[in-house]
């Protein structure tokens, strides 16, 4: 876990106040007994988890991708060439959504708003550094205007049919 102390409170908060604002069909579905816990989200989430990530066209069509999502502080972060659909559609309109499934074993909701992190922004470095140490090779060795996004969760629930026997510590 990259998370601090206070991210992990935070992340907590946000589990929280998301699952209180939820309606009655995930309310129904998402239990307090299957909620996870923000120590429990971010022990699934360690390392590279594959995301859907959805996004509108400039005349409201929903779309979606796959990507390789890296939950880190709290935030996922994914990759992807600026000339890609994604990455147009979430510079005009930041508004993202995001899934991490396996199944029926885990879920992972996210709702926020997309920063893009270009070569100019002082994160690509540390960005770039991460994936480095992930994939032994930089997005920059993969395309000619690589390009990450940071997706800031302002809505983000948590579900395992067994939450309450589910690991708070990262395998290992």
């Amino acid at each position: 876990m990259h998370e601090t102390a206070e991210e992990i409170d935070a992340l907590q908060q946000l589990l929280d106040r998301s699952a209180g604002r939820a309606g009655p069909q995930l309310t129904a579905i998402v239990k307090e007994d299957r909620r996870l816990t923000a120590r429990q989200v971010l022990a699934e989430l360690t390392g590279m988890k594959v995301l859907i990530v959805a996004t509108v066209t400039a005349s409201g069509e929903p779309r979606t991708s796959a990507v390789d999502g890296h939950f880190l502080h709290g935030q996922w972060l994914f990759g992807t060439d600026a000339r890609a659909h994604k990455a147009r559609q979430l510079r005009a309109n930041p508004a993202a959504s995001a899934t991490y499934a396996d199944g029926e074993r885990v879920a992972v909701f996210t709702h926020g708003y997309a920063d893009c992190i270009d070569r100019e922004h002082p994160l690509f470095d540390a960005c770039d550094a991460h994936f480095i140490n992930h994939y032994k090779s930089s997005p920059k060795d993969w395309s000619e205007n690589p390009v990450f996004f940071r997706l800031r969760p302002k809505w983000m629930v948590g579900y395992a049919f067994n939450a309450t026997e589910f690991p708070s510590t990262p395998p290992g």
